[in-house]
């Protein structure tokens, strides 16, 4: 039988909202040491935040983080996964995207992330080892 991502995934993520201020949101993401944090509004995933969004579209532009919001840096529209799908699909997921985590998603609502870890933890080694290699490599 295949494993499933809700089988897998991690449940009880920290979110942020696009209304929050953009210097609050690093600090959660400082102190759960993550890369990325899930925009939600009104129980809705809408975006994701990136450690590279706050690097590329806040401090490179000069904006304050203090005054600027989430929801005016984070990348709309983040490639997601349902609960229900493969392991083996959520893996090819994050190779053709090259993303480190896919936000859990049903019917719009936010249930968990899967990360490269929860995979590692799951997945046979080698297996792991293929898709870390595609994730890592630059684009084309």
């Amino acid at each position: 039988m295949a494993t499933m991502v809700r089988d897998v995934m991690t449940h009880g993520v920290e979110t942020a909202t696009p209304s929050q201020m953009l210097q609050e949101a690093a600090q959660m993401m400082r102190t759960g040491d993550f890369g990325s944090i899930p925009v939600v509004d009104d129980g809705q995933l809408v975006a994701v935040l990136t450690d590279r969004d706050i690097v590329v579209r806040a401090v490179a532009e000069g904006l304050d983080p203090t005054t600027v919001q989430v929801g005016q840096v984070a990348s709309p529209d983040p490639v997601t996964i349902a609960p229900e799908q493969e392991l083996d699909d959520a893996l090819e997921i994050m190779a053709h995207y090259q993303v480190r985590r896919l936000p859990v998603v049903e019917q719009g609502v936010l249930v968990g992330v899967l990360s490269q870890a929860d995979i590692a933890l799951e997945a046979k080694e080698k297996k792991v080892g293929e898709v870390v290699q595609e994730i890592s490599q630059p684009a084309a």
